[in-house]
């Protein structure tokens, strides 16, 4: 009985990551700041954060126990959680409170992520040694930047697009590492090594001209 709960678990969760794929291939092609990308981008956000809590969920269940999984779960949630609350960072009036506490806990974890690597190192390791690193460096510099209200309410609509774009290169990853659509770290790199440079220019180009 437990065991066919935690496979219907499992299935809850692909189906939750190949909805995140779809809804956010949506709002990735729809132009910005339409109906569309509005509506597609809720429904990403949404089911990556259900799809996200089922990682983390299914990491401690029996037999499917995996530190690597919950940290990814968090690492992922994170992003969509920030990109999407950076909607709000324009109002004169947001608390940054939240986001500071959510900042913290991926410092947290990516600290978490390194020392494991280095208490139990494997070659397979290595990628959760480099997720680490990124995470830290993406709790460091939001935590700075929260820091500064007044230059982060000018910059939200980058942070948006970076954070959420973030979050669907996390799903894109997950689906081609599952399916071995990739051999070795090319599944767990590609992803990214393709769409950075896509928020990089989506992030330049939503900078207000002077």
């Amino acid at each position: 009985m437990v065991q066919k709960a935690i496979q219907y678990a499992i299935y809850l969760h692909a189906a939750l990551g190949g909805l995140a794929l779809l809804s956010g291939s949506i709002a990735l092609i729809a132009a910005k700041g339409k109906a569309v990308h509005k509506r597609s981008g809720k429904i990403f956000y949404y089911v990556m954060i259900a799809c996200a809590a089922m990682a983390m969920v299914i990491a401690v269940l029996p037999n499917h126990r995996s530190e690597f999984l919950f940290s990814i779960g968090v690492f992922s949630s994170y992003s969509v959680l920030i990109g999407y609350r950076a909607l709000n960072y324009k109002r004169a009036k947001h608390n940054f409170t939240i986001d500071k506490i959510w900042a913290s806990i991926l410092l947290l974890t990516g600290t978490a992520m390194i020392a494991y690597t280095l208490i139990f190192a494997t070659a397979k390791n290595v990628v959760m040694l480099v997720f680490g690193i990124a995470a830290i460096y993406f709790a460091v510099s939001d935590l700075i930047a929260f820091q500064h209200p007044e230059k982060t309410r000018k910059r939200w609509l980058q942070l948006h697009l970076g954070k959420m774009t973030g979050g669907f290169i996390a799903a894109l990853t997950a689906f081609v590492v599952v399916n071995q659509l990739l051999p070795g770290v090319w599944a767990w790199f590609l992803p990214s090594m393709v769409f950075v440079p896509y928020i990089v220019w989506q992030t330049r180009k939503s900078i207000p001209k002077k």
